[in-house]
């Protein structure tokens, strides 16, 4: 799993990481669609995601991924089975979460710098970030697209300053679905309200 499976640009891409961007891919694509099949594709990509970012001591990044096993869980069992009905979070909600991300960040971001992880600021407010993208997707909230976007811009930088090429690849590509992802949410969400 660790052995290199192929080299591009002189970047060895291991089987591990390939597999765990290939699942990870189909799992964001098919949250797009508002499928509830996204959720085991989820969680498969974060036992792997989680071991690979281990390896590079990205231990923000890997924790993470534990949170999105525990929200694939919770994501399967909440969304009916014809797939997401995405709604709004409450205007006052808007500033609560993101104050709690950037409370949380100061909070991690020293004890990130004591373990000696390869980040610590950075990859503290995008486990935020992310933690939160993931709990209004659980709750099938629309605005769940436009964090993921700003966050994985976010992870972009974050793994190509660590070296992590592929990855870094595929996050610029779900930055890209990110954005996709906000408008098939958030048109189904108007389609239903002119519905009603």
């Amino acid at each position: 799993m660790f052995s290199t499976l192929f080299t591009a640009w002189g970047y060895e891409v291991s089987y591990l990481e390939f597999i765990a961007s290939l699942v990870s891919f189909i799992g964001v694509a098919l949250g797009i669609t508002r499928k509830r099949i996204t959720w085991p594709w989820w969680a498969a990509s974060s036992v792997l995601y989680g071991i690979f970012f281990l390896q590079y001591e990205l231990y923000a990044s890997a924790a993470l991924q534990l949170i999105f096993i525990a929200a694939a869980i919770i994501g399967w069992f909440g969304w009916e089975p014809t797939g997401a009905k995405p709604g709004p979070v409450k205007n006052s909600y808007r500033i609560y979460i993101l104050a709690a991300i950037l409370i949380s960040t100061l909070a991690l971001g020293p004890v990130l710098k004591s373990l000696g992880a390869a980040s610590t600021y950075v990859d503290a407010i995008l486990f935020f970030g992310s933690f939160a993208a993931q709990m209004l997707m659980v709750y099938q909230k629309y605005e769940t697209w436009p964090l993921w976007l700003v966050v994985d811009a976010g992870y972009v930088a974050l793994y190509a300053s660590q070296g992590l090429l592929f990855t870094t690849l595929l996050y610029v590509l779900f930055t890209i679905m990110a954005a996709l992802g906000w408008s098939s949410w958030y048109g189904a969400h108007r389609r239903a309200t002119r519905s009603l």
